[in-house]
């Protein structure tokens, strides 16, 4: 069962539902509207040396070395780079993942959050998660988005990017962030990198 905004109001009341800083206008008739943070983030490209034979030689010439954007590693930390939201806003391109950031603080103690984007924004070609489309149960923190774009696209800090709603479930033994192994419980409002470079450890 999907939670009306008179659920969402009354788990609030009762702390089962947070949402910091909350504004009643943004609150739909069952999901609330959240917006995008003043930062976004994107991977550091680092460059390796790419040592490469030319397909069609037939004259025996030395293979071509050029430096190549190294791959992103699953079992090592990238650094990233900051990029604050002007006021005149920012463009996104493709061919570029951006981590953004809700505004928006969210905790859910007894209810499954769905994160999805804005069908307005959809209609622009941004898609705000590639999967990371439902939360956990206690899960406690800003969310964080993987931001891609068709074309590009000029997007405002504080603009609505996304909507989340509430799905009613059973009990739980260990809520998000009561798990110890948890990658993501420390609240933190800029867009959090991915730490599967943690499972390697």
């Amino acid at each position: 069962m999907i939670l009306s905004d008179k659920m969402i109001k009354a788990a609030m009341a009762t702390g089962d539902i947070v949402i910091e800083p909350f504004d009643l206008a943004a609150l739909g008739s069952n999901s609330y509207d959240v917006h995008l943070g003043p930062l976004l983030r994107t991977y550091r490209v680092e460059y390796e040396t790419v040592r490469r034979a030319f397909p069609d030689d037939h004259y025996g010439s030395p293979p071509s070395v050029r430096k190549e954007p190294a791959p992103l590693d699953c079992k090592t930390e990238r650094a990233t780079v900051d990029h604050p939201i002007p006021v005149e806003g920012y463009v996104l391109v493709p061919g570029t993942l951006y981590l953004g950031s809700t505004i928006e603080y969210t905790e859910t103690h007894k209810y499954i959050p769905y994160f999805d984007g804005k069908s307005s924004i959809g209609r622009l070609g941004i898609t705000i998660h590639c999967t990371a489309g439902r939360g956990d149960v206690g899960f406690c923190n800003h969310w964080t988005m993987e931001i891609h774009v068709v074309q590009p696209v000029r997007v405002y800090a504080g603009m609505p990017v996304g909507q989340i709603t509430y799905a009613l479930t059973g009990d739980v033994d260990v809520p998000y962030n009561k798990k110890p192994g948890a990658k993501y419980n420390e609240r933190e409002p800029h867009p959090q990198a991915s730490r599967m470079w943690r499972n390697f450890k």
